[in-house]
């Protein structure tokens, strides 16, 4: 059978058949036989803005590939920064080019003394830790100005490089300014996210050591955080890349648009609808209200996961390897009794309200010491290599600068009546 769709401008008769390739169609075919007619797709839900080989993930099937590695594997037997290097770089690192890029990263991470000095020290004391990663990694832009020259691929890789570098330790020092301790500088000789705990748990005297079951566990969450295809903040980078703007600008966006409560800010409603449960024989009575339309259920449903989102299983292991060492969060047990009432309940099922990877990673950082101010400034962390390859391949692709149509609304044409006379 033909996989085309033929349409037909009933005003002309005119109609043209077009393929679908991959579940889509060219919009320029619906162009050439209707001009000056377009979608109205609010918020672009069917709306294709990109070709992408970076991440590939299926809502109905629940499944999420990098780069046609399924997350289950990656999560089993790669590490962040193994999957960092093949976001940006299209294939997984042998161990000499690991080391090497680790090496990279290691000798990028530090940030210069003027910039804790006149970026971070001019916030206000209680400033929330990603208005302040936000802010800072714009301001990374005009330390390194060489950024602005994006069509050089060895410039673009450089500032890449610098970037995921950098994230940890503006993180870490945008917590430790806000609690009021002194900075610490990154250790070249600890791997990446062992330095991050360092740098942001270290107590002044020092003597601090990362449990390596910690560290794995953050590890992962930045693995599984890395790319999620075109959602609300990778489409701001590639929109705002699409004016040829420099990555720290664009990475700087797309951190503001993962601050929303609606994108990045997710596990944090989690953590505190269990708050509100309280304890597990509540959760009966909870559920009940969710179902009258008088609570939310959140870290459950998906935009676009219709079934079990593949992350939620994996961090839902982590979690009682996290536990072992923390002692158990008494959420868990709401968590869990939640999870149970729901996966049984015909009216979540029916909807496909399936938990989601928010669901419990909240919980986890919450374990491990992190304040939920600080749970977006993580998400942040992670996502930044999916966000660079996305902005590094809309850049290698020519695209034209984004500029969607609009359905213009408003008043017909009128006269501007003079002020006096209004």
């Amino acid at each position: 059978m033909k996989e085309s769709i033929t349409l037909t401008d009933n005003r002309t008769g005119a109609s043209v058949d077009i393929p679908i390739i991959d579940g889509t169609v060219d919009s320029g075919e619906w162009t050439n036989l209707l001009p000056g007619v377009y979608f109205h797709d609010p918020s672009f839900g069917t709306t294709s803005g990109a070709a992408s080989a970076i991440c590939e993930l299926d809502g109905e099937a629940g499944y999420l590939r990098y780069r046609g590695h399924p997350i289950e594997q990656l999560a089993e037997q790669a590490n962040f920064l193994e999957v960092a290097h093949l976001l940006l770089f299209g294939e997984l690192p042998t161990r000499p080019q690991l080391d090497a890029f680790a090496d990279e990263i290691a000798e990028s991470a530090s940030i210069h003394e003027n910039f804790h000095k006149r970026i971070l020290e001019g916030f206000r004391d209680d400033a929330h830790a990603m208005g302040v990663l936000a802010s800072s990694v714009a301001a990374l832009s005009t330390f390194y100005p060489e950024g602005k020259d994006v069509g050089d691929p060895a410039v673009r890789r450089t500032q890449m490089i610098r970037l995921i570098a950098k994230m940890p330790t503006l993180a870490a020092s945008a917590y430790r300014r806000l609690v009021g301790t002194p900075y610490v500088q990154p250790d070249p000789d600890l791997d990446y996210t062992t330095n991050f705990l360092t740098m942001m748990f270290r107590p002044v005297e020092g003597g601090y050591e990362v449990d390596p079951v910690l560290s794995r566990a953050l590890d992962l969450l930045f693995l599984l955080h890395a790319d999620h295809s075109q959602n609300c903040s990778t489409t701001t980078a590639r929109t705002v890349g699409s004016s040829h703007a420099d990555p720290y600008v664009s990475v700087s966006a797309a951190c503001c648009a993962l601050y929303g409560p609606r994108h990045g800010g997710a596990n944090e409603a989690v953590l505190r609808m269990l708050e509100e449960i309280v304890s597990y024989d509540q959760v009966d009575d909870f559920v009940a209200r969710v179902k009258a339309g008088e609570r939310r259920l959140m870290g459950f449903g998906h935009r676009v996961y219709k079934n079990y989102d593949p992350r939620a299983q994996i961090l839902k292991d982590t979690a009682h390897r996290v536990f072992e060492v923390t002692g158990k969060n008494p959420l868990l047990d709401v968590a869990l009794k939640l999870e149970e009432v729901a996966l049984a309940d015909d009216y979540f099922v029916s909807r496909k309200l399936y938990p989601n990877v928010d669901f419990y990673s909240g919980l986890i950082y919450q374990s491990m010491g992190f304040p939920v101010d600080m749970f977006t400034v993580l998400f942040a962390i992670g996502r930044v290599p999916g966000w660079l390859a996305h902005w590094d391949e809309m850049l290698t692709q020519n695209s034209r600068i984004a500029r969607p149509r609009q359905l213009y609304t408003g008043e017909a044409t009128r006269d501007v009546v003079p002020i006096d006379q209004r």
